[in-house]
């Protein structure tokens, strides 16, 4: 049996909980639910709360097998260059039109936030993904697979990511049907101005 002292501050707390989700409800329901918006203090709460209850204990405790090599590390930067990026920007800032109109916006991988979860745990985000926001699961299922764990290494990596780094996955970032259009345009271009550089051939010459 609770004592009357414990039941009054039970009541209490789980009152200060519904005054405070309906007084979020209420606001949400006047300002509207456009995703330009950001999230409000406590719906970032619950959600980073939510994720880490949804990563199981086993989970979290997982150390990376992929030992950190200059190697393993390129691989992890090019991949992220070509499957991460268009959300989490090459240097995990998430400074990009796709991460920056999601609700939630995409994380700054860089902080602590982030940094701070175990390897365990930021495998089990690339794999699962999180629900209702806009990370999708990826990667093939399992505990060993070695294209997410390098990612975990190049997220390790990304507050040392240096400018030329950075340089080197702009040419493998995957390109839009402008930008594409662009390259073409330049490559033709190019090899125009080859042709025209050429010397002139003798016509031949034909006999009937």
């Amino acid at each position: 049996m609770l004592s009357r002292l414990k039941l009054k501050t039970l009541l209490w707390m789980l009152g200060s909980v519904v005054l405070l989700v309906g007084g979020v409800g209420f606001r949400m329901i006047r300002r509207g639910f456009s995703a330009r918006d950001n999230p409000s203090w406590i719906e970032t709460f619950v959600a980073r709360s939510a994720r880490s209850m949804a990563v199981p204990s086993a989970a979290k405790q997982v150390g990376n097998p992929i030992t950190n090599t200059p190697e393993h590390l390129a691989e992890a930067r090019a991949h992220w260059a070509d499957h991460c990026a268009v959300c989490h920007a090459n240097n995990g800032s998430g400074n990009t039109t796709i991460g920056q109109n999601l609700y939630p916006k995409a994380p700054d991988m860089r902080l602590a936030a982030s940094q701070k979860m175990t390897d365990g745990e930021l495998y089990y985000t690339i794999q699962n993904g999180i629900r209702l926001s806009g990370m999708p699961a990826w990667g093939q299922t399992g505990a060993n697979d070695e294209d997410s764990w390098k990612l975990v290494l190049f997220i390790r990596h990304l507050p040392q990511i240096t400018p030329q780094e950075e340089r080197e996955m702009e040419r493998l970032n995957p390109k839009g049907p402008e930008e594409r259009q662009e390259e073409l345009e330049e490559e033709r271009f190019l090899n125009e101005g080859q042709t025209g550089d050429q010397a002139p051939t003798t016509p031949t010459q034909h006999h009937h």
